[in-house]
């Protein structure tokens, strides 16, 4: 029962990944249908059922799109580990705010960037102009997509049917 199932809205755009238990809630609720079953069973004092692997909602769920952590992992990657002040790539970097927050700079993607050490502190607490830096490129909010989201599941071999549904294709 501890198995998760991948979640398709009713177009096969996938939603989310759920476990055993909210799939077969779904399924029995007659919420949704089985597209794929795993390889094992469940089974209970009476019967026994094929666990599903993937399911797909019978109605249409509108929901927002969804949106990145942020996170200081997540800044550093979207900067790709580099200083966005002199160029400098490396894993030993702080997070830096471009408008400081004691000047009403916001916690937020557009205002977060990856500085090494030496250009945080040259900066301090002013705004990149009163110190003479420059950025490389602006902070952006950055997508979140599908690849994202469920390839962390796919490392289980189990989930490789997932692939056809999340657009990945077989490695």
């Amino acid at each position: 029962m501890d198995s998760i199932v991948l979640l398709l809205n009713s177009n096969y755009e996938p939603l989310n990944v759920c476990d055993v238990r909210r799939a077969f809630r779904l399924l029995f609720g007659e919420k949704a249908e089985v597209i794929q079953y795993d390889h094992h069973e469940i089974r209970t004092a009476r019967a026994i059922f094929r666990a599903p692997s993937i399911i797909r909602l019978q109605y249409h769920v509108k929901r927002p799109r969804p949106r990145v952590r942020l996170s200081r992992r997540e800044i550093f990657a979207r900067d790709h580990h580099t200083c966005q002040y002199c160029g400098t790539q490396t894993h030993d970097l702080t997070l830096d705010h471009v408008v400081p927050r004691h000047r009403g700079g916001s916690h937020s993607w557009d205002n977060l960037v990856a500085a090494c050490k030496a250009c945080n502190h040259r900066k301090g607490g002013k705004l990149v102009e009163e110190a003479r830096m420059r950025l490389q490129r602006p902070p952006l909010e950055p997508r979140c997509d599908v690849y994202s989201l469920f390839t962390p599941y796919l490392a289980d071999p189990r989930n490789e049917p997932w692939r056809d549904y999340l657009f990945l294709g077989r490695h």
